[in-house]
């Protein structure tokens, strides 16, 4: 019996250090998402030209009306061009986006990646063709003065933005709650991060980067999935800064089916052990040797549990130990399960403080669920491309 006692003991402790270490990381991050961001002054009034990258694979659906929207930037026509790359697409869609004032650059692959699409649609392009690449994804839809904001930003001396995503459609319980798990990754990741003068989270699109850095850097990944991650922690192995314009707004269509959600999480935690068991060892290195924190941080972050995992065990763990085990370690876990609660709901924007939040509350156990069933099946996911499809949506 004593054996069985300390052995649950020990899980006990190796539980509450690791879930512990990610709490008071995001109390911290949730703390800071509460200030402004100190940005330095403008150092220059360029209008630089942007290449606007919209990867697509079979996205015949929506890529018409993202194209057309995607020209209604109040930034000067000829200081940008919408490039939509076009992976799989029917002849009928091909031939409507030819009839728009766009780039149309077909691809093709045994194995289809977004980063082979980008690498080989910027290889056609030379090097000083364009000054900034923003990359969006195919279902994106942007505010009409979002090149202007990213523009200014890049004038303050940024080599790397990512623009602030948030829902298009809350249409259902899956939607609402995808919804709001972005923009509390918004407000720890991205903006607490650049409050306490680390690097912005990326997410996958709404991103921009001076050109020739993006090509060089794109040329090095051969991701299959999560290319971003890839990306983020080579930039920040090399203590180059990520800024996050939290007024710069893309509108992202949410996952409103759950096979859709569990497939997309599947791919991203598959993408994140991986770079993880890549990182840590160099990324603990670095900051040793050479503080540097944002690798390191960057790194952690890739074996963090999704907030809605994070938010289930919390509460289930507190509950049954307060009720049935009341021991020594029942008061750790009581604030633990206050501390993350906390944390969540100062991430949670104003806006969703009405109907929306008890809708998505209500869906927590089925999300709950639903994400331990996709820990389960995520073996081999990062070697097979999972394409998540997109319906037809206007802003």
């Amino acid at each position: 019996m004593q054996i069985l006692v300390l052995i649950f003991n020990i899980i006990q402790i190796i539980l509450l250090i690791y879930l512990g270490l990610v709490t008071i990381y995001i109390f911290i991050l949730a703390i800071a998402g509460l200030f402004k961001i100190k940005r330095p002054k403008i150092i220059d009034d360029k209008k630089r030209r942007f290449a606007v990258l919209i990867p697509g694979y079979k996205e015949d659906a929506v890529i018409v009306h993202v194209a057309e929207d995607a020209l209604k930037q109040n930034y000067s026509t000829d200081l940008y061009d919408v490039v939509i790359i076009a992976d799989s697409f029917q002849p009928k869609t091909i031939d409507e986006l030819n009839k728009l004032p766009i780039k149309v650059i077909e691809v093709s692959f045994d194995k289809s990646t977004k980063s082979k699409a980008l690498n080989k649609t910027m290889a056609q392009f030379p090097d000083n063709y364009y000054d900034v690449a923003l990359v969006l994804d195919a279902d994106n839809l942007m505010e009409p003065d979002l090149l202007t904001k990213m523009n200014e930003s890049f004038s303050r001396g940024y080599k790397i933005i990512q623009g602030h995503r948030v829902a298009k459609n809350v249409n259902n319980t899956m939607a609402i709650l995808d919804a709001i798990s972005e923009e509390i990754n918004n407000h720890l990741f991205r903006k607490g991060h650049r409050v306490l003068g680390l690097s912005s989270a990326l997410i996958g699109s709404g991103m921009a980067f001076e050109y020739n850095f993006f090509k060089n850097l794109m040329s090095g990944v051969k991701a299959i999935g999560g290319f971003d991650k890839d990306i983020e922690l080579r930039i920040t192995r090399d203590k180059i800064k990520i800024e996050y314009l939290e007024d710069a707004f893309i509108f992202d269509e949410k996952v409103s089916e759950a096979k859709t959600f569990s497939n997309q999480r599947r791919r991203w935690l598959a993408a994140q052990l991986v770079y993880f068991s890549q990182s840590i060892l160099p990324s603990l290195k670095a900051l040793i040797f050479k503080g540097n924190i944002d690798y390191f941080l960057k790194s952690f972050q890739q074996i963090q549990p999704p907030r809605i995992l994070l938010i289930g065990i919390s509460w289930i763990i507190g509950v049954l130990s307060l009720i049935f085990v009341r021991d020594y370690f029942t008061q750790w876990w009581i604030l633990l399960l206050v501390m993350v609660n906390v944390s969540i709901m100062l991430s949670i924007p104003r806006k969703f403080w009405n109907k929306q939040l008890l809708v998505a509350v209500a869906g927590l156990p089925r999300g709950f669920f639903l994400m331990f069933l996709t820990l389960m099946k995520i073996k081999g996911a990062n070697k097979t491309f999972i394409h998540t499809t997109h319906g037809e949506n206007k802003k």
